[in-house]
């Protein structure tokens, strides 16, 4: 496990940033943590990093999914949050994203785990303080280990 610290919004964006600098289409990020971790704002920052002016990216709890297209690849980024039962994410199609061309980032992916790629990454946010967070960075599968190392190398001075 990698754990990541944020001092502030604005760190967290560039982490975020730093993240899409591994991802590939086809990769899936699980983000978790309580309301107001920060989530959105680490999606922000992934979208910048592949070329999305993070001001067009939303949280989609009430639309379920939002597209954004990146300069290299499009950016899906679900929110899970509101769903209610399996019958609901399958009738978004999720098998399209979550195993599709783009990256995907799933915001309360635990909610639905059993429905998660067994290859992918896994991001905890915790709030420390106003503005601090830690994030818990795990790979499962061959690619999430993949993923977990490259961050390792791109984040060096973390746990």
């Amino acid at each position: 496990m990698l754990i990541l610290e944020s001092a502030s919004p604005s760190q967290t964006l560039e982490i975020g940033q730093t993240i899409a600098k591994s991802l590939l289409p086809g990769d899936l990020v699980n983000l978790n943590g309580t309301l107001g971790a920060g989530k959105t704002l680490l999606v922000k920052g992934i979208g910048q990093g592949l070329g999305i002016d993070p001001g067009l990216v939303t949280s989609p709890t009430f639309a379920i999914i939002n597209e954004y297209e990146g300069t290299k690849f499009p950016l899906y980024h679900f929110d899970l949050y509101r769903l209610e039962s399996d019958l609901e994410l399958e009738q978004i199609g999720f098998e399209e994203y979550f195993f599709g061309q783009g990256i995907t980032v799933v915001e309360w992916g635990d909610l639905f785990k059993h429905f998660l790629p067994e290859q992918r990454l896994d991001i905890v946010l915790e709030s420390l303080g106003t503005e601090e967070r830690q994030l818990s960075v795990m790979g499962y599968g061959k690619r999430g280990l993949e993923l977990e190392e490259q961050l390792r190398r791109l984040f060096p001075c973390t746990s």
